[in-house]
């Protein structure tokens, strides 16, 4: 039985591992797991310690077994449908690293696609075929236009003559912090016969992935160390069963491949399952911590209540932000860019535009990069916190995290600091040389 949830400023010393001094405004980056996981976690790795052998030869399958079926169902799909992965960068590695390119192969991304996935396109390309199609995209937009823009792109590409074979995009992006129409986007897909590849980095434990069977991507990774509180590193990685045969090979590639022609034991678990039932060595315990992280989530309440917590602190305390700034807080006219627990805060930092150059305009765009590290580097050493800020579409924005560790104050608290660092860049340009 669930009990009715305490949120608020107060857990982070009881549940968490923060330093005391330490407000974690940032947690979409890497995460954070309570303390009882993380003793949970300890004891899988004890478990390790005293029987290697035996842990990852008879007990780790089993473990994971107990993960997929846990899992499954926060994403609406069979558990011979999920795998476990280091983090969602693997995930989207193996996928990519598995097809197979032709000549005028094209996959098409946003221009908001997280860095390393951008690479990962461009390392694949330098041994392949495979080719990248841009869709710039500034915020804020709306959902219909930026689901207009991939349908436009697919089709300007194929009017040039190029296959377009793939589509990559996020269920929430990592900046600006704004969910996308990640299911129109599936959709739209299916209809021009692409395959859709989704980068949930911030997805699971961050938004509903009930539906996810029902939308049905082709290929989708998530980590579970963002918002789901297990342990570093961990990403659920869903193929439908329609696509397992695609994935031939984990990475690195390990002893369940198949030899070409070689043709799978039609016993025990699926081919896709058992190629991510061992990869290599490498720590699996955080795998093993997804059912206790469940457990625990539905302790505090369950995954709706939690979410509502999140949303709707990240939604008050980021309108509080803006109104310490004097700016505003990131979304558009159908307000669907902050249906998650991220605020995007438009900082008060002028920038020149268009050869501007009037008196309140002290930086141009090429100062953003500096402006940035020195919030994020004075924020730190001097309030001990983290500060996730970028340049985008000509202004500076601060990307706020709503968790069940935070409270109203601490955005409060935030909001005041950034605006003493803001007026401080006014006054003096030159700290940031």
């Amino acid at each position: 039985m669930t009990r009715k949830p305490t949120f608020g400023s107060a857990l982070r010393g009881t549940h968490f591992s923060f330093s005391p001094s330490f407000t974690p405004l940032n947690h979409g980056s890497y995460g954070a797991a309570p303390r009882a996981i993380e003793e949970k976690h300890f004891d899988f790795q004890k478990l390790v310690s005293e029987r290697p052998d035996v842990f990852m030869t008879y007990k780790l399958p089993v473990f994971l077994d107990e993960s997929r079926k846990a899992i499954a169902p926060l994403l609406g799909v069979p558990a011979d449908e999920v795998v476990f992965v280091p983090n969602a960068t693997t995930g989207v590695n193996t996928v990519l690293r598995n097809l197979k390119f032709e000549e005028g192969d094209v996959i098409v991304h946003f221009s908001t696609i997280y860095d390393s996935c951008e690479k990962t396109i461009a390392s694949v390309g330098e041994l392949s075929h495979l080719r990248a199609a841009n869709i710039p995209l500034a915020y804020p937009i709306e959902d219909d236009d930026i689901v207009r823009k991939l349908r436009d792109k697919v089709l300007q590409e194929r009017k040039e003559g190029k296959n377009v074979k793939m589509a990559m995009f996020d269920t929430v992006l990592t900046f600006p912090g704004a969910r996308m129409p990640w299911e129109d986007l599936v959709a739209a897909c299916r209809e021009l016969e692409v395959l859709s590849l989704i980068d949930g980095a911030h997805g699971i434990g961050f938004i509903d992935l009930t539906h996810l069977g029902k939308v049905s991507p082709d290929f989708f990774v998530s980590n579970c160390h963002k918002w789901l509180y297990v342990p570093r590193g961990c990403a659920v990685f869903h193929v439908p069963a329609r696509n397992q045969h695609l994935i031939r090979t984990s990475l690195p590639t390990s002893h369940p491949y198949l030899f070409p022609g070689e043709k799978p034991d039609p016993v025990g678990k699926p081919q896709f399952v058992k190629l991510f039932d061992f990869v290599a060595t490498l720590d699996y315990t955080p795998f093993c911590c997804v059912p206790a992280a469940i457990e625990y989530r539905e302790e505090l309440g369950g995954e709706e209540a939690i979410r509502n917590y999140c949303w709707d602190l990240a939604s008050q305390g980021g309108k509080r932000v803006a109104e310490i700034l004097g700016t505003y807080v990131m979304d558009n006219r159908t307000n669907t860019l902050t249906k998650c627990s991220f605020a995007n805060v438009r900082l008060p930092v002028e920038f020149k535009r268009d050869g501007d150059a009037t008196e309140k305009s002290h930086f141009t765009a090429e100062d953003a990069m500096k402006i940035q590290k020195w919030i994020n580097l004075t924020a730190l050493n001097e309030f001990d916190t983290y500060l996730q800020t970028a340049f985008h579409a000509g202004s500076m924005w601060v990307r706020l995290s709503g968790q069940i560790y935070l409270g109203f104050k601490d955005f409060e608290w935030v909001g005041y600091k950034l605006k003493e660092l803001c007026h401080r860049l006014k006054e003096n340009p030159k700290l940031v040389g």
